[in-house]
Formats: C-alpha cells, structure tokens, sequence
C-alpha cells in the first residue's frame, strides 16, 4: 500500500520531489566560456578513446567559439519555450573558467556552467551541492551560488558534504578501460565522498543511484545518511562500460513509466515492477555530429514539465513518437549542438519547484 502525499505546506521556494509533477520553476544553465578542462586521468575515463584524443589535443583550449554561440542560442529557444508553458526560469552568473586556480598537490583550470543538474540534487526543499570528482568542476556551484543564498534567505535548505580535498590518493593512476566483459572498475578510490548529482534520479521517497567514474559507495552512502529514513536510497548496477550520470540510461518519465536504454538495464529493477516500461528508440544525431563528452544516447536526456508534457529535441523524431504513443505532448526545441557539449534537457536544467508533496510510487 502507497503511503499518502505528505502536502507541502511549507514557504520555501524550493521543493521537488520526482522528475515529472507539474515544474513551476528551474534553473537553465549557460555555455559563456566554455573550456575543455586540463587532462587527467578522471578527464578521460567516461569518454571514447576519439573523445579523449580530442580532450587531450585541446586540454585548457577554450571549446570552438560558433559552437558555443550555436549552444547559448539553443539555451536561450529552450528559456523561451520554458516560459512560454507557463515555468519561471533562473540562469546562473558567468564564470572565467580559462582561470587557474588549485589546493596542496595540484591547479586546474574549470570546464563550464552548462549542466546544473551535475552538481545540485533537489530532494525536497533541500539543495544539494554535489562534492564533484573532477578538479575542473571544484567551483562549479560557483556560478549558482547567487541564487542559492537567494534561495536559502527565502526559507530552503541549503547542504554540501565534505568538501573533497582530490588528491592523487582519490585516482587510479594508472587506469586503464576493462577488458570486455569485465566488472567495471572506476578512475576514483574510496578515499573520500565524491558524486555527481546527475547520478541520482528521485521517485519521491526512492532515489536511484550508480557508481561511476565520479560517484563513489562513500558519495551515495552520504546521501542516503543525509536524507535519512524518510528516503530510500537504491544503488542500480547498470550495465554501462563507462558509466557518468545515471540519467542516459534510466529515466521515470511519470508515475508508472519508465524509459530506459535497450543494453544498460539488462534487468529492470524488482521495483518497478507495477510500472510500464519501454526502451528508448535508437537516437536520430548522424555519425558526422561532434559529441565531445557523451554518446548518442544523450536523447534519453528528455525534461518532464508534467506528465503530459515532454521536451524533445526538434530533430529527434523517434523520441517524438514514442512521447505521444504515450499519451504525452511533445514539444520541440533544437538542442542538438548543445548536446555536443555533454547533455541535453535534463542535464541544461535543475528543478527548483514542482507542484506536489513526498510519497511513495511504489
């Protein structure tokens, strides 16, 4: 038996629960100064051996400046048509991320402000700032700091685990990708608590998370002691050779359907046993498409306004279809030179508030 929605009576302008009650406000995120970050081991782990050549060629280079211009002008159709179904929307202040900066052992220089949902997990009226395994993205909350003390001032929550220190100790120096066929073996120890936020997707009282290579047991072991008994925390072994953001392989689109990728959920998980699930359609980006950090199957990286409302890229055909065999209205936005950045809808953007309470889906 479902438990009851607990309403949320509360004045915080934080509060999000699941990934597709009614959104209310969000957060997009910018690609202003966007850099490939210096290399290291971390760096290369999750991409292709083409995509580490590339990111080890161009290590501190700014990212081409007509694809930025391409992206940002992406971000801002998306703002539009955010606003236009009746969501507020909050950007981020600008970073220089070209600027170097370090702790005992080691400097970098930063990546980008592009992908909020990577470092802040709404869980309720709580804002989690993700402690973020690459030394590129140590100030990546940065940029999102104005709003948070915003938010903060107005009555949400506001929490950060230990803030990691990254030393060589937390790396596989000498990482190397897994024979086929292998358990996966992640670039990061446990020597300290990392995560990425985009490695947990929330169900309202069950949260689902992964290991990958920047999300450690100690990172997700901390969330699930901070949230505490009201929530379940479920670590998912998803079958991903290069696992980094759970989001691209199991998405909840609305309260009894789930999407997921055809090879990396080889079993869906007993829980979701009630509801309806479908693998996502083979993704519409040609061959020809720069993708610098992700793979194709970044379309799954849909944004829910409400569970009859999907954001879906304006090429991607497939993805279009299925959202309406579904009974849901699909509503265009190009974004496919965004995607060459790293993400998509779900990534570009953080909930702030979604209409609805804390319960149980299952």
């Amino acid at each position: 038996m479902r438990a009851p929605e607990v309403p949320t009576e509360s004045l915080s302008p934080v509060s999000s629960y699941n990934e597709w009650d009614p959104l209310e406000e969000v957060i997009v995120g910018i690609v202003n100064g966007a850099h490939f970050p210096p290399w290291h081991v971390a760096v290369g782990a999750p991409l292709s051996p083409e995509q580490r050549a590339v990111f080890q060629e161009r290590a501190g280079q700014p990212f081409p400046a007509d694809q930025i211009a391409a992206a940002r002008d992406e971000l801002d159709q998306l703002v539009d048509v955010l606003e236009g179904e009746g969501v507020k929307v909050r950007r981020p202040k600008p970073q220089d991320h070209g600027k170097s900066y370090g702790a005992p052992g080691w400097s970098s220089s930063g990546l980008y402000d592009a992908m909020p949902r990577d470092l802040l997990l709404v869980v309720g009226e709580d804002v989690i700032e993700a402690p973020m395994a690459w030394r590129s993205r140590y100030h990546a909350a940065s940029a999102y700091r104005p709003l948070l003390k915003e938010y903060f001032r107005q009555g949400a929550r506001w929490s950060s685990p230990p803030k990691p220190d990254l030393p060589d100790e937390l790396y596989v120096a000498d990482w190397t990708d897994q024979p086929e066929g292998e358990p996966f073996r992640s670039v990061i120890t446990e020597f300290e608590p990392t995560f990425d936020a985009a490695d947990f997707i929330r169900c309202g009282r069950d949260i689902f998370a992964q290991r990958s290579h920047v999300t450690n047991g100690m990172g997700i072991e901390w969330v699930r002691r901070h949230l505490g008994e009201a929530y379940q925390v479920h670590e998912l072994n998803l079958a991903d050779d290069h696992p980094m953001h759970i989001d691209a392989s199991l998405m909840p689109l609305a309260e009894g359907k789930l999407l997921i990728h055809p090879e990396r959920v080889p079993e869906v998980p007993k829980i979701f046993k009630d509801w309806e699930v479908r693998t996502a359609p083979q993704p519409a980006i040609p061959d020809g498409h720069p993708l610098y950090m992700t793979s194709k199957w970044i379309n799954m990286n849909v944004l829910m306004i409400d569970e009859e409302r999907m954001i879906v890229e304006a090429q991607d055909e497939p993805m279009r279809r299925l959202a309406e065999s579904w009974g849901m209205a699909a509503i265009p936005c190009p974004f496919r030179n965004f995607n060459s950045f790293g993400g998509s809808f779900h990534c570009a953007t953080v909930d702030v508030r979604r209409r609805g309470g804390l319960r149980s889906h299952f």
